[in-house]
């Protein structure tokens, strides 16, 4: 038995493919917040605290704004997941784990970076879209400010040397 639980054990190619996902460019895509997350005491023999997430970031984001003590506590939030995304990194990182303990940390790592995603936003007024509508509008006259330079066509619109 003791056999079997040492096969069991990440080897250190699986360790690397482990922390790849974690970070990976896009990983959150298609991810869902976590219904729950378990923050962890870092007292010797505390018992981690589990918070609903999902239902905490859903709250949040519904509001136009936010009063002060729910920004505290949405900023709170966001340093905790922070650290337990450190932490379980880490784990992944330096820890004795199981393949299985290593793709629940992947998990759990992947689903805390997309509630931190979700609530980094809060308390600006910028709209993902709206962002996005503009810089596209600026790429536009850039690219035509370039073709009008590069075909010499002054801001009237007419060539020149004609």
């Amino acid at each position: 038995m003791a056999h079997r639980a040492q096969l069991e054990r990440v080897k250190e190619y699986e360790r690397k493919q482990l922390l790849e996902r974690v970070d990976r460019e896009g990983a959150i895509v298609g991810v869902d917040i976590p219904d729950t997350v378990a923050f962890y005491a870092y007292e010797e023999g505390a018992e981690p605290e589990p918070v609903d997430l999902r239902e905490f970031v859903f709250e949040v984001k519904k509001r136009d704004s936010l009063p002060e003590e729910l920004q505290e506590e949405a900023d709170a939030t966001k340093k905790r997941l922070r650290r337990e995304r450190i932490q379980r990194r880490q784990r992944i990182e330096e820890a004795d784990i199981t393949k299985e303990e290593g793709e629940a940390l992947v998990a759990e790592i992947i689903g805390i970076e997309r509630a931190l995603n979700a609530l980094e936003g809060l308390g600006s007024p910028t709209n993902l879209e709206a962002e996005m509508q503009r810089k596209d509008t600026a790429d536009k006259r850039r690219w035509r400010s370039f073709l009008n330079e590069a075909l010499g066509k002054d801001s009237g619109g007419r060539g020149r040397g004609r």
